[in-house]
């Protein structure tokens, strides 16, 4: 299958919302990725919920949600009711990992778990045929604009290989650093789904930079 691409949502302009997500429509993208941070498990706030429901209102395409949040399960409802079609959580922030992906994919959402530079890809190994996919953080998570961690190309190697090896059906997305260099490496050792943000929304032609990430 082509490259998944999730334009991050984070990285476009605040005061014109509706704008970047019709842009995002009428581009050969496949996913909108929303990075929902509450300022204590990352040291950054951005979308709440009102935001989200506004830019759902708008967006024809799927919404690709992602939860940096404390206590992610108490806000499962919310989020689906606000458009989410994929919420992923981080392994690092569920004491009761299996408990909240079950209750995202019993709310008929497809269920991701994220997992931190930091964290090894093993500890996927009891809930990986749970789960519909793997959200690889390539940067540390809170802010855009930051530099590719290289590592991420072995740890996307190795959750193919676990994925491969379980008969699990995940795939693995990444978050990070993602331009056309960095995103063919990616595909390369396994990603099937690509967040870029800074890459896409700086960019002089944001669709033109999109159909680019798509021939990957």
């Amino acid at each position: 299958m082509s490259v998944i691409i999730s334009p991050s949502l984070l990285s476009c302009d605040f005061a014109n919302i509706q704008r970047d997500v019709e842009m995002l429509n009428n581009s050969s993208c496949d996913w909108l990725h929303i990075d929902v941070m509450d300022g204590v498990f990352v040291p950054n706030i951005s979308f709440g919920l009102p935001v989200i429901e506004a830019m759902n209102r708008h967006a024809k395409k799927t919404m690709d949600v992602h939860l940096m949040i404390q206590n992610p399960g108490d806000y499962i409802d919310a989020f689906h009711k606000v458009g989410a079609d994929i919420l992923t959580v981080h392994y690092e922030a569920c004491t009761h990992l299996h408990r909240t992906i079950q209750q995202i994919k019993e709310k008929g959402m497809k269920a991701g778990v994220a997992l931190n530079p930091h964290t090894p890809v093993d500890v996927l190994k009891e809930i990986i045929l749970d789960i519909d996919l793997v959200l690889i953080m390539s940067v540390n998570p809170g802010f855009g604009g930051q530099k590719f961690i290289q590592n991420a190309l072995q740890k996307v190697k190795r959750t193919a290989e676990l994925i491969k090896s379980s008969g699990s059906s995940a795939i693995i997305e990444v978050d990070g650093g993602v331009n056309l260099e960095t995103g063919a490496a990616l595909v390369q050792h396994g990603a099937h789904a690509l967040v870029a943000g800074s890459f896409v929304f700086n960019s002089e032609n944001p669709t033109q930079t999109i159909a680019d990430l798509k021939q990957l």
